[in-house]
């Protein structure tokens, strides 16, 4: 089943690269968020994206009123030793035991594959869906598409 936009998103708790839960729910009422589905770490092309989320997080709206939350199916040991070597200042989420609950729940979870499709979701601080976009595996997204969106909440 696909979440799209103007639907509530589904709310969730997954770990984060250092063991630590994090929840969907726990953003209402304060952050802005952008939810980001990727296949794996230490991929090029997930590489990319999430380093150029890194570096252009202050464009995005930065610590202050945006959060990003990055996930694949990787688990967090995998996910810390990635983040370690990236220096993401992001959650980086577990979404390996169910595998790929949290993606097949948002409809972006390939199944043949495994994997998550490139899926990113914009949440209002309210748990809204304000824009998705859903990408096939090799197929990088524009983060210039990021930014016009969370400028329209």
């Amino acid at each position: 089943m696909a979440v799209n936009v103007g639907d509530d998103a589904p709310d969730f708790e997954l770990q984060d690269q250092h063991g630590a839960p994090v929840r969907l729910s726990g953003f209402r009422g304060g952050k802005n968020v952008v939810l980001v589905f990727y296949p794996l770490a230490f991929s090029g092309v997930c590489a990319g994206e999430l380093s150029r989320l890194r570096d252009e997080l202050p464009t995005l709206g930065g610590e202050d009123g945006v959060q990003v939350l990055a996930v694949s199916v990787d688990s967090m040991f995998a996910l810390r030793a990635w983040s370690d070597r990236e220096k993401f200042p992001f959650p980086l989420l577990s979404d390996f035991w169910p595998h790929g609950g949290t993606a097949e729940r948002y409809g972006v979870f390939d199944g043949g594959k495994g994997v998550a499709l490139r899926g990113t979701f914009i949440i209002d601080t309210e748990g809204v869906v304000r824009w998705k976009v859903v990408n096939a595996i090799p197929d990088a997204r524009d983060i210039g598409e990021y930014r016009k969106a969370l400028a329209g909440l």
